[in-house]
């Protein structure tokens, strides 16, 4: 009696369903400063003056930017540190518009 195994044609993906890259995303809200917003992308993320300017007049014209991209864990650490100097960030896959 044989115990051998037929041969399958199929090759297995062993990639996560959600690979990513994914995005941290900074929305407009009517509260915050836009000075303040600059600041807090300089401090937290270390952006430059021109940099952390054009995220934030992002924000303010186009109602979101995205203001880093990686790993899941890492952009959900930084959505969380958005959201305790007040501002409101969310975590979505990348390659969204």
């Amino acid at each position: 009696m044989s115990t051998a195994l037929p041969e399958l044609d199929e090759q297995m993906d062993l990639r996560p369903a959600t690979s990513g890259p994914w995005q941290t995303v900074v929305w407009n809200d009517p509260v915050n400063l836009m000075s303040y917003v600059v600041r807090v992308f300089r401090e937290y993320f270390g952006y430059t003056e021109e940099r952390a300017t054009q995220l934030m007049l992002a924000v303010h014209h186009d109602g979101h930017a995205v203001v880093a991209e990686g790993a899941r864990e890492q952009m959900e650490l930084h959505a969380r540190a958005m959201h305790d100097y007040g501002l409101w960030a969310t975590v979505r896959e990348g390659g969204r518009a």
